[in-house]
Protein backbone atom coordinates (compact mmCIF):
# COMPACT_ATOMS: atom_id res chain seq x y z
CA UNK A 1 0.00 0.00 0.00
CA UNK A 2 1.12 3.52 -0.93
CA UNK A 3 2.02 6.09 1.57
CA UNK A 4 -0.65 8.15 0.05
CA UNK A 5 -3.41 5.71 0.34
CA UNK A 6 -1.45 4.75 3.96
CA UNK A 7 -2.28 8.71 5.04
CA UNK A 8 -5.17 8.40 2.95
CA UNK A 9 -6.64 5.70 5.39
CA UNK A 10 -5.60 6.85 8.99
CA UNK A 11 -7.91 10.34 7.79
CA UNK A 12 -10.74 7.99 6.89
CA UNK A 13 -11.02 5.92 9.65
CA UNK A 14 -9.81 8.08 12.86
CA UNK A 15 -11.44 10.97 14.07
CA UNK A 16 -9.91 13.91 13.15
CA UNK A 17 -7.46 15.80 15.38
CA UNK A 18 -8.15 19.46 16.04
CA UNK A 19 -4.59 21.36 15.24
CA UNK A 20 -4.26 25.02 14.94
CA UNK A 21 -2.44 27.65 15.80
CA UNK A 22 -4.48 28.86 18.55
CA UNK A 23 -4.47 25.49 20.03
CA UNK A 24 -1.24 25.97 21.76
CA UNK A 25 -2.82 29.60 23.30
CA UNK A 26 -5.27 28.49 26.78
CA UNK A 27 -7.81 30.60 25.54
CA UNK A 28 -10.66 30.02 28.48
CA UNK A 29 -8.88 29.00 31.54
CA UNK A 30 -4.88 29.84 31.31
CA UNK A 31 -2.96 26.56 32.98
CA UNK A 32 -0.18 27.11 35.73
CA UNK A 33 3.14 27.61 34.63
CA UNK A 34 6.18 28.49 35.74
CA UNK A 35 7.38 30.34 32.71
CA UNK A 36 7.94 34.08 33.87
CA UNK A 37 6.11 35.80 30.29
CA UNK A 38 3.41 33.15 31.00
CA UNK A 39 -0.19 33.91 31.64
CA UNK A 40 -1.47 34.14 35.27
CA UNK A 41 -3.14 31.11 36.02
CA UNK A 42 -7.17 31.79 37.11
CA UNK A 43 -7.92 31.78 40.34
CA UNK A 44 -4.29 32.95 41.74
CA UNK A 45 -3.38 34.70 44.56
CA UNK A 46 -0.92 36.34 42.60
CA UNK A 47 -2.22 39.97 42.38
CA UNK A 48 -1.26 41.31 38.73
CA UNK A 49 -0.96 44.79 37.90
CA UNK A 50 -2.65 44.44 34.96
CA UNK A 51 -5.39 42.10 33.87
CA UNK A 52 -4.57 39.30 31.53
CA UNK A 53 -5.76 40.66 27.92
CA UNK A 54 -8.47 37.82 25.99
CA UNK A 55 -7.69 37.45 22.63
CA UNK A 56 -11.61 36.62 20.93
CA UNK A 57 -9.51 36.26 17.15
CA UNK A 58 -8.13 33.17 18.16
CA UNK A 59 -10.92 31.47 19.71
CA UNK A 60 -12.73 32.52 16.98
CA UNK A 61 -10.25 30.03 14.84
CA UNK A 62 -10.83 27.33 17.91
CA UNK A 63 -14.82 27.62 17.33
CA UNK A 64 -14.45 27.07 13.68
CA UNK A 65 -12.06 23.75 14.39
CA UNK A 66 -14.47 22.20 16.42
CA UNK A 67 -17.45 23.25 14.30
CA UNK A 68 -15.61 21.66 11.00
CA UNK A 69 -14.67 18.13 13.43
CA UNK A 70 -18.63 18.22 14.11
CA UNK A 71 -20.14 19.49 10.99
CA UNK A 72 -17.61 19.03 8.51
CA UNK A 73 -16.39 21.40 6.14
CA UNK A 74 -18.46 22.02 2.83
CA UNK A 75 -16.13 24.40 0.57
CA UNK A 76 -17.64 25.96 -2.68
CA UNK A 77 -15.16 24.30 -5.06
CA UNK A 78 -16.51 20.91 -3.44
CA UNK A 79 -20.20 21.59 -4.97
CA UNK A 80 -18.86 22.52 -8.76
CA UNK A 81 -20.46 20.02 -10.88
CA UNK A 82 -21.56 19.40 -14.75
CA UNK A 83 -24.97 20.67 -12.91
CA UNK A 84 -23.58 24.47 -13.16
CA UNK A 85 -20.56 24.30 -15.30
CA UNK A 86 -19.31 22.10 -18.51
CA UNK A 87 -16.78 19.96 -18.54
CA UNK A 88 -14.30 18.76 -20.98
CA UNK A 89 -12.52 15.50 -20.64
CA UNK A 90 -9.13 14.93 -22.48
CA UNK A 91 -8.36 11.12 -21.39
CA UNK A 92 -4.73 11.57 -23.47
CA UNK A 93 -2.08 12.32 -21.17
CA UNK A 94 -0.90 16.01 -20.69
CA UNK A 95 3.37 15.83 -20.09
CA UNK A 96 4.25 18.99 -17.62
CA UNK A 97 7.33 21.59 -18.30
CA UNK A 98 9.02 20.10 -15.22
CA UNK A 99 8.98 16.79 -15.58
CA UNK A 100 5.54 14.89 -14.27
CA UNK A 101 2.43 14.43 -16.22
CA UNK A 102 -1.14 13.75 -15.81
CA UNK A 103 -2.68 10.67 -16.71
CA UNK A 104 -5.96 12.42 -17.96
CA UNK A 105 -7.85 15.83 -17.14
CA UNK A 106 -10.85 17.74 -16.74
CA UNK A 107 -11.31 21.39 -17.78
CA UNK A 108 -14.44 23.03 -16.51
CA UNK A 109 -15.49 26.02 -18.39
CA UNK A 110 -18.30 28.14 -19.65
CA UNK A 111 -19.20 30.34 -22.78
CA UNK A 112 -20.98 33.13 -23.70
CA UNK A 113 -22.57 34.24 -26.68
CA UNK A 114 -22.67 32.73 -30.27
CA UNK A 115 -19.99 30.59 -32.28
CA UNK A 116 -20.42 32.19 -35.42
CA UNK A 117 -20.46 29.87 -38.89
CA UNK A 118 -16.17 30.48 -40.11
CA UNK A 119 -15.79 30.12 -35.96
CA UNK A 120 -13.63 33.05 -35.87
CA UNK A 121 -15.41 35.30 -33.12
CA UNK A 122 -13.95 33.57 -29.82
CA UNK A 123 -12.29 35.18 -26.99
CA UNK A 124 -11.03 33.13 -24.61
CA UNK A 125 -10.76 34.85 -21.18
CA UNK A 126 -8.02 33.85 -18.74
CA UNK A 127 -8.59 34.19 -15.24
CA UNK A 128 -6.49 35.10 -12.36
CA UNK A 129 -5.28 32.98 -9.43
CA UNK A 130 -8.10 31.92 -7.34
CA UNK A 131 -11.03 32.60 -9.92
CA UNK A 132 -13.38 29.98 -11.37
CA UNK A 133 -14.80 30.08 -15.25
CA UNK A 134 -17.73 31.73 -13.67
CA UNK A 135 -16.66 35.16 -15.10
CA UNK A 136 -20.63 35.84 -15.98
CA UNK A 137 -24.12 34.43 -15.05
CA UNK A 138 -25.37 31.24 -17.21
CA UNK A 139 -28.33 29.45 -17.31
CA UNK A 140 -26.97 26.39 -15.08
CA UNK A 141 -25.55 29.12 -12.70
CA UNK A 142 -27.38 32.56 -12.38
CA UNK A 143 -25.36 33.57 -9.60
CA UNK A 144 -23.22 37.17 -10.92
CA UNK A 145 -19.98 35.76 -12.04
CA UNK A 146 -16.62 37.70 -11.10
CA UNK A 147 -16.38 39.93 -14.53
CA UNK A 148 -20.16 40.45 -14.33
CA UNK A 149 -20.72 43.72 -15.75
CA UNK A 150 -17.73 43.37 -18.41
CA UNK A 151 -19.23 40.93 -20.19
CA UNK A 152 -22.77 40.74 -22.20
CA UNK A 153 -24.70 42.38 -24.79
CA UNK A 154 -23.05 45.49 -25.70
CA UNK A 155 -20.69 45.53 -23.57
CA UNK A 156 -16.95 45.55 -23.15
CA UNK A 157 -16.80 41.70 -23.73
CA UNK A 158 -19.96 42.30 -26.48
CA UNK A 159 -21.61 38.78 -26.71
CA UNK A 160 -23.96 39.91 -29.81
CA UNK A 161 -20.29 39.88 -31.57
CA UNK A 162 -18.05 37.23 -29.74
CA UNK A 163 -18.69 33.76 -28.68
CA UNK A 164 -16.63 34.07 -25.38
CA UNK A 165 -14.81 31.26 -23.63
CA UNK A 166 -13.41 31.17 -19.77
CA UNK A 167 -12.01 28.15 -17.90
CA UNK A 168 -10.90 27.27 -14.89
CA UNK A 169 -7.43 26.19 -15.00
CA UNK A 170 -5.77 22.60 -14.04
CA UNK A 171 -4.29 22.67 -10.51
CA UNK A 172 -7.91 24.46 -10.13
CA UNK A 173 -10.56 23.02 -8.05
CA UNK A 174 -13.61 24.43 -9.47
CA UNK A 175 -14.15 21.66 -11.66
CA UNK A 176 -11.38 21.33 -13.50
CA UNK A 177 -8.38 18.46 -12.49
CA UNK A 178 -6.20 19.90 -9.74
CA UNK A 179 -4.72 18.40 -6.05
CA UNK A 180 -8.02 17.60 -5.00
CA UNK A 181 -9.07 15.39 -7.72
CA UNK A 182 -8.49 11.65 -7.96
CA UNK A 183 -5.66 10.39 -9.62
CA UNK A 184 -7.26 7.52 -11.76
CA UNK A 185 -4.23 5.58 -11.17
CA UNK A 186 -5.24 4.57 -7.45
CA UNK A 187 -8.57 5.88 -7.14
CA UNK A 188 -6.99 8.17 -4.33
CA UNK A 189 -6.93 12.06 -4.44
CA UNK A 190 -3.77 13.29 -5.59
CA UNK A 191 -3.21 16.09 -3.04
CA UNK A 192 0.63 16.91 -2.64
CA UNK A 193 1.39 13.59 -5.00
CA UNK A 194 -0.22 16.48 -7.83
CA UNK A 195 2.72 17.65 -10.41
CA UNK A 196 4.35 20.50 -10.23
CA UNK A 197 2.57 23.05 -13.08
CA UNK A 198 3.66 25.87 -15.33
CA UNK A 199 1.46 28.89 -16.60
CA UNK A 200 2.26 27.02 -19.86
CA UNK A 201 1.10 23.60 -18.98
CA UNK A 202 -2.16 25.47 -17.97
CA UNK A 203 -3.24 26.88 -22.00
CA UNK A 204 -1.87 23.95 -22.87
CA UNK A 205 -4.79 22.21 -21.31
CA UNK A 206 -7.37 24.88 -22.46
CA UNK A 207 -5.94 24.42 -25.68
CA UNK A 208 -7.04 21.07 -26.15
CA UNK A 209 -10.48 22.26 -25.10
CA UNK A 210 -10.26 25.32 -27.76
CA UNK A 211 -9.29 22.70 -30.66
CA UNK A 212 -10.74 19.40 -30.07
CA UNK A 213 -13.78 20.04 -27.97
CA UNK A 214 -14.95 23.23 -30.01
CA UNK A 215 -13.14 22.59 -33.24
CA UNK A 216 -11.82 26.36 -32.94
CA UNK A 217 -8.67 26.90 -35.45
CA UNK A 218 -8.09 30.07 -34.28
CA UNK A 219 -9.06 32.49 -31.68
CA UNK A 220 -10.09 35.89 -32.05
CA UNK A 221 -8.81 37.17 -28.96
CA UNK A 222 -6.92 35.51 -26.17
CA UNK A 223 -7.21 38.08 -23.16
CA UNK A 224 -6.71 38.02 -19.23
CA UNK A 225 -5.87 39.83 -16.05
CA UNK A 226 -3.40 39.36 -13.44
CA UNK A 227 -2.22 35.35 -13.92
CA UNK A 228 -4.77 35.46 -16.88
CA UNK A 229 -2.19 37.97 -18.03
CA UNK A 230 0.40 35.88 -17.86
CA UNK A 231 -1.73 32.86 -18.97
CA UNK A 232 -2.63 35.72 -22.38
CA UNK A 233 1.07 35.70 -23.57
CA UNK A 234 1.68 32.08 -23.03
CA UNK A 235 -0.95 31.33 -25.00
CA UNK A 236 0.02 33.61 -27.92
CA UNK A 237 4.03 31.91 -27.20
CA UNK A 238 2.37 28.66 -27.42
CA UNK A 239 -0.18 28.89 -30.46
CA UNK A 240 1.06 31.74 -32.07
CA UNK A 241 -0.70 31.10 -35.42
CA UNK A 242 -3.77 30.37 -33.59
CA UNK A 243 -4.79 33.68 -32.19
CA UNK A 244 -5.41 36.91 -33.82
CA UNK A 245 -5.15 39.63 -31.14
CA UNK A 246 -3.69 39.53 -27.66
CA UNK A 247 -4.55 41.22 -24.42
CA UNK A 248 -2.74 41.34 -21.16
CA UNK A 249 -3.47 43.42 -18.39
CA UNK A 250 -1.86 43.96 -15.13
CA UNK A 251 0.72 40.72 -15.84
CA UNK A 252 3.99 40.38 -16.45
CA UNK A 253 6.10 38.27 -19.49
CA UNK A 254 8.42 37.14 -16.32
CA UNK A 255 7.90 36.89 -11.59
CA UNK A 256 9.72 39.39 -10.06
CA UNK A 257 12.03 38.79 -6.95
CA UNK A 258 9.30 40.80 -5.10
CA UNK A 259 6.14 39.35 -6.48
CA UNK A 260 7.98 35.59 -5.72
CA UNK A 261 9.01 36.15 -1.93
CA UNK A 262 5.14 37.83 -1.26
CA UNK A 263 3.35 34.56 -2.62
CA UNK A 264 6.42 32.48 -0.98
CA UNK A 265 5.46 33.69 2.47
CA UNK A 266 1.60 32.78 1.56
CA UNK A 267 2.69 29.22 1.09
CA UNK A 268 4.59 28.80 4.32
CA UNK A 269 2.05 30.29 6.56
CA UNK A 270 -0.48 27.99 5.06
CA UNK A 271 2.23 24.84 5.13
CA UNK A 272 3.15 25.52 8.53
CA UNK A 273 -0.86 25.53 9.91
CA UNK A 274 -0.57 21.43 11.17
CA UNK A 275 -4.20 20.82 9.69
CA UNK A 276 -2.02 21.05 6.36
CA UNK A 277 -0.88 17.79 7.19
CA UNK A 278 1.88 17.94 3.81
CA UNK A 279 -1.09 18.44 1.89
CA UNK A 280 -3.29 15.14 2.68
CA UNK A 281 -6.37 16.73 4.82
CA UNK A 282 -8.89 16.19 2.97
CA UNK A 283 -10.64 13.68 5.21
CA UNK A 284 -9.78 16.12 8.19
CA UNK A 285 -9.83 19.60 9.35
CA UNK A 286 -8.60 21.59 6.80
CA UNK A 287 -5.77 24.10 6.95
CA UNK A 288 -8.09 27.35 7.65
CA UNK A 289 -5.93 29.12 9.76
CA UNK A 290 -2.65 29.13 7.59
CA UNK A 291 -5.40 30.18 4.65
CA UNK A 292 -6.90 32.96 6.57
CA UNK A 293 -3.56 34.33 6.95
CA UNK A 294 -2.13 33.65 3.81
CA UNK A 295 -5.44 35.78 2.25
CA UNK A 296 -4.62 38.31 4.39
CA UNK A 297 -1.03 38.63 3.32
CA UNK A 298 -2.51 38.28 -0.59
CA UNK A 299 -4.72 41.13 -0.05
CA UNK A 300 -2.00 43.45 0.92
CA UNK A 301 -0.69 43.08 -2.19
CA UNK A 302 -3.92 42.53 -4.15
CA UNK A 303 -4.79 46.67 -3.67
CA UNK A 304 -2.98 49.99 -2.56
CA UNK A 305 -1.93 52.69 -0.55
CA UNK A 306 -3.54 55.20 -2.00
CA UNK A 307 -7.01 53.64 -1.76
CA UNK A 308 -6.28 52.09 2.21
CA UNK A 309 -5.34 56.04 3.07
CA UNK A 310 -8.83 57.38 1.66
CA UNK A 311 -11.01 54.64 3.26
CA UNK A 312 -9.10 53.72 6.37
CA UNK A 313 -6.17 56.07 7.18
CA UNK A 314 -5.04 55.13 10.85
CA UNK A 315 -8.53 54.95 13.00
CA UNK A 316 -9.12 52.21 15.25
CA UNK A 317 -12.19 50.48 14.77
CA UNK A 318 -13.24 51.83 18.30
CA UNK A 319 -11.14 54.42 19.79
CA UNK A 320 -13.37 54.67 22.93
CA UNK A 321 -11.73 51.06 23.45
CA UNK A 322 -8.22 49.56 24.94
CA UNK A 323 -6.21 48.56 22.18
CA UNK A 324 -5.68 45.39 21.56
CA UNK A 325 -3.34 42.86 19.78
CA UNK A 326 -6.44 41.35 17.59
CA UNK A 327 -7.59 43.13 14.64
CA UNK A 328 -7.99 47.19 15.87
CA UNK A 329 -6.99 49.50 13.54
CA UNK A 330 -9.79 49.69 10.42
CA UNK A 331 -7.14 48.41 8.06
CA UNK A 332 -7.15 45.35 9.94
CA UNK A 333 -10.64 44.24 10.67
CA UNK A 334 -10.56 44.48 6.91
CA UNK A 335 -7.97 42.25 6.34
CA UNK A 336 -9.45 40.24 8.68
CA UNK A 337 -12.38 39.98 6.53
CA UNK A 338 -11.25 39.21 3.68
CA UNK A 339 -9.35 36.49 5.64
CA UNK A 340 -12.67 35.00 6.92
CA UNK A 341 -14.56 34.72 3.74
CA UNK A 342 -12.22 33.12 1.39
CA UNK A 343 -9.80 30.70 4.21
CA UNK A 344 -12.64 27.84 3.16
CA UNK A 345 -13.81 29.13 -0.33
CA UNK A 346 -10.52 27.74 -2.22
CA UNK A 347 -8.87 24.28 -1.95
CA UNK A 348 -5.13 24.85 0.18
CA UNK A 349 -3.17 22.78 -2.25
CA UNK A 350 -4.19 24.39 -5.40
CA UNK A 351 -3.52 28.21 -3.64
CA UNK A 352 -0.09 26.44 -3.26
CA UNK A 353 0.66 24.65 -6.58
CA UNK A 354 -0.74 27.99 -8.88
CA UNK A 355 0.86 30.50 -6.93
CA UNK A 356 4.10 28.53 -7.79
CA UNK A 357 3.29 28.29 -11.47
CA UNK A 358 2.60 32.29 -10.87
CA UNK A 359 6.47 32.14 -9.24
CA UNK A 360 8.07 29.63 -12.31
CA UNK A 361 6.21 32.24 -14.92
CA UNK A 362 8.90 33.16 -17.58
CA UNK A 363 9.14 33.18 -21.27
CA UNK A 364 12.78 33.84 -21.73
CA UNK A 365 13.59 31.72 -24.86
CA UNK A 366 16.06 29.71 -22.31
CA UNK A 367 13.50 28.59 -20.53
CA UNK A 368 11.01 27.96 -22.78
CA UNK A 369 13.53 25.71 -24.19
CA UNK A 370 14.61 24.06 -21.37
CA UNK A 371 10.94 23.44 -20.84
CA UNK A 372 10.31 21.64 -24.34
CA UNK A 373 12.97 19.32 -23.50
CA UNK A 374 12.07 18.27 -20.06
CA UNK A 375 8.50 17.53 -21.66
CA UNK A 376 9.90 15.40 -24.44
CA UNK A 377 11.76 13.83 -21.84
CA UNK A 378 8.78 13.03 -19.95
CA UNK A 379 7.03 12.07 -22.36
CA UNK A 380 9.59 9.28 -23.46
CA UNK A 381 9.71 8.40 -19.58
CA UNK A 382 6.09 7.75 -20.52
CA UNK A 383 6.20 5.45 -23.55
CA UNK A 384 9.67 3.57 -21.79
CA UNK A 385 11.45 5.18 -24.49
CA UNK A 386 13.89 7.28 -22.28
CA UNK A 387 17.57 5.74 -21.83
CA UNK A 388 18.55 7.01 -18.37
CA UNK A 389 16.73 8.73 -15.64
CA UNK A 390 20.01 10.28 -15.26
CA UNK A 391 19.42 12.14 -18.25
CA UNK A 392 16.35 14.24 -17.02
CA UNK A 393 16.20 17.84 -16.72
CA UNK A 394 14.26 17.09 -13.70
CA UNK A 395 14.87 14.38 -10.98
CA UNK A 396 12.42 12.55 -9.85
CA UNK A 397 10.49 14.12 -6.70
CA UNK A 398 11.85 11.42 -4.09
CA UNK A 399 15.61 12.90 -5.09
CA UNK A 400 14.48 16.63 -3.87
CA UNK A 401 16.81 17.76 -1.32
CA UNK A 402 16.16 20.70 0.59
CA UNK A 403 18.43 23.54 -0.73
CA UNK A 404 20.56 26.07 1.85
CA UNK A 405 19.20 29.45 1.96
CA UNK A 406 21.58 32.07 -0.03
CA UNK A 407 23.62 33.96 2.05
CA UNK A 408 23.53 37.71 2.08
CA UNK A 409 25.77 39.44 -0.24
CA UNK A 410 26.38 35.46 -1.86
CA UNK A 411 24.06 36.19 -4.61
CA UNK A 412 24.58 33.75 -7.37
CA UNK A 413 22.57 34.70 -10.35
CA UNK A 414 23.53 33.02 -13.52
CA UNK A 415 22.73 35.71 -16.05
CA UNK A 416 23.64 39.62 -15.70
CA UNK A 417 20.70 41.60 -16.18
CA UNK A 418 21.22 42.68 -19.50
CA UNK A 419 22.02 38.97 -20.87
CA UNK A 420 17.93 38.14 -18.87
CA UNK A 421 17.01 41.39 -20.37
CA UNK A 422 18.08 39.82 -23.93
CA UNK A 423 16.96 36.91 -23.12
CA UNK A 424 13.31 37.07 -22.59
CA UNK A 425 13.31 40.13 -25.57
CA UNK A 426 14.38 36.77 -27.56
CA UNK A 427 11.06 34.32 -26.33
CA UNK A 428 8.81 37.24 -26.57
CA UNK A 429 9.81 37.62 -30.19
CA UNK A 430 8.35 34.77 -31.01
CA UNK A 431 4.68 36.53 -31.09
CA UNK A 432 5.84 40.30 -31.62
CA UNK A 433 4.40 40.42 -34.91
CA UNK A 434 0.74 40.22 -33.45
CA UNK A 435 -1.62 42.74 -32.20
CA UNK A 436 -0.80 42.90 -28.83
CA UNK A 437 -3.01 45.40 -26.07
CA UNK A 438 -1.04 45.89 -22.84
CA UNK A 439 -2.60 47.62 -19.90
CA UNK A 440 -1.23 48.71 -16.79
CA UNK A 441 -2.12 50.46 -13.29
CA UNK A 442 0.09 52.71 -12.11
CA UNK A 443 -0.91 52.10 -8.32
CA UNK A 444 -0.20 48.82 -9.23
CA UNK A 445 2.38 47.28 -6.25
CA UNK A 446 2.12 43.11 -7.11
CA UNK A 447 2.63 43.58 -10.74
CA UNK A 448 3.99 47.28 -10.87
CA UNK A 449 3.39 49.15 -13.79
CA UNK A 450 7.16 49.10 -15.07
CA UNK A 451 6.36 45.23 -16.01
CA UNK A 452 3.68 46.27 -18.24
CA UNK A 453 6.06 48.61 -19.85
CA UNK A 454 8.45 46.70 -19.86
CA UNK A 455 6.59 43.99 -22.42
CA UNK A 456 5.53 46.92 -24.41
CA UNK A 457 9.12 48.14 -25.44
CA UNK A 458 10.19 44.32 -25.88
CA UNK A 459 7.70 43.78 -28.10
CA UNK A 460 8.18 46.56 -29.97
CA UNK A 461 11.62 45.85 -30.16
CA UNK A 462 11.11 42.29 -31.70
CA UNK A 463 8.45 44.21 -34.08
CA UNK A 464 10.74 46.13 -35.36
CA UNK A 465 13.94 43.56 -35.29
CA UNK A 466 11.03 41.40 -37.49
CA UNK A 467 10.70 44.20 -40.26
CA UNK A 468 7.52 46.31 -38.62
CA UNK A 469 7.44 49.33 -37.11
CA UNK A 470 6.31 48.32 -33.86
CA UNK A 471 2.46 49.94 -34.13
CA UNK A 472 0.88 46.73 -33.61
CA UNK A 473 1.99 46.53 -30.27
CA UNK A 474 -0.45 49.00 -28.01
CA UNK A 475 0.16 50.02 -24.27
CA UNK A 476 -2.29 51.70 -22.12
CA UNK A 477 -1.30 52.56 -18.62
CA UNK A 478 -4.17 53.87 -15.60
CA UNK A 479 -2.84 56.89 -13.86
CA UNK A 480 -3.03 56.98 -10.49
CA UNK A 481 -5.67 59.53 -10.71
CA UNK A 482 -8.12 56.66 -13.05
CA UNK A 483 -7.17 53.94 -10.34
CA UNK A 484 -5.72 53.89 -6.97
CA UNK A 485 -7.47 50.33 -6.66
CA UNK A 486 -3.70 48.63 -7.53
CA UNK A 487 -3.45 45.41 -8.74
CA UNK A 488 -7.84 44.60 -8.08
CA UNK A 489 -8.52 47.48 -10.80
CA UNK A 490 -9.21 44.99 -13.39
CA UNK A 491 -12.42 43.91 -11.16
CA UNK A 492 -13.22 47.45 -10.06
CA UNK A 493 -12.33 49.91 -12.47
CA UNK A 494 -14.50 48.69 -15.67
CA UNK A 495 -14.62 51.21 -17.84
CA UNK A 496 -11.07 52.50 -17.64
CA UNK A 497 -10.05 49.06 -18.64
CA UNK A 498 -12.81 48.37 -20.43
CA UNK A 499 -12.95 51.14 -22.85
CA UNK A 500 -9.11 50.30 -24.45
CA UNK A 501 -10.06 46.51 -24.72
CA UNK A 502 -13.30 47.12 -26.66
CA UNK A 503 -11.60 49.69 -28.99
CA UNK A 504 -8.49 47.36 -29.79
CA UNK A 505 -10.98 43.89 -30.42
CA UNK A 506 -13.33 45.99 -32.65
CA UNK A 507 -9.91 47.15 -34.60
CA UNK A 508 -9.60 45.71 -38.31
Amino acid sequence: MTMAKNISSVFKHSKPQIRTFASSVALCKPRPTTTRNASIPTGSNTRSSNPQMSFPCLEKLEKRSLSLVENGPEPAYSKITKDNVEIFHSKDPIFLDYGGYLPEFQVAYETWGKLNSDRSNAILIHTGLSASSHAHSTEKNPKKGWWENFIGPGLYLDTNQYFVICTNVIGGCYGSTGPSSTDPSDGVKYATRFPILSVNDMVRAQHRLIKEHLRIDKLHASMGSSMGGMQSLAYAHEFTDEVEKIISISGCAKSHPYSIAMRHCQRQVLMTDPNWAKGFYYDGVPPHTGMKLAREIATITYRSGPEWEQRFGTERADPEKQPALCPDFLIETYLDHAGEKWCLEYDPNSFLYISKAMDLFDLSANNRNRAIKSRKQSEEAFAGTLISDDELIYKRFDSCEFTEPVKENNRSRRLTAEEAKKDLMEGLSKFAHKDVLIIGVESDILFPAWQQREISELLTEGSIAKGGDGSNIKHYELSEDDSFYGHDTFLLALNHIGTPVKSFLNKA
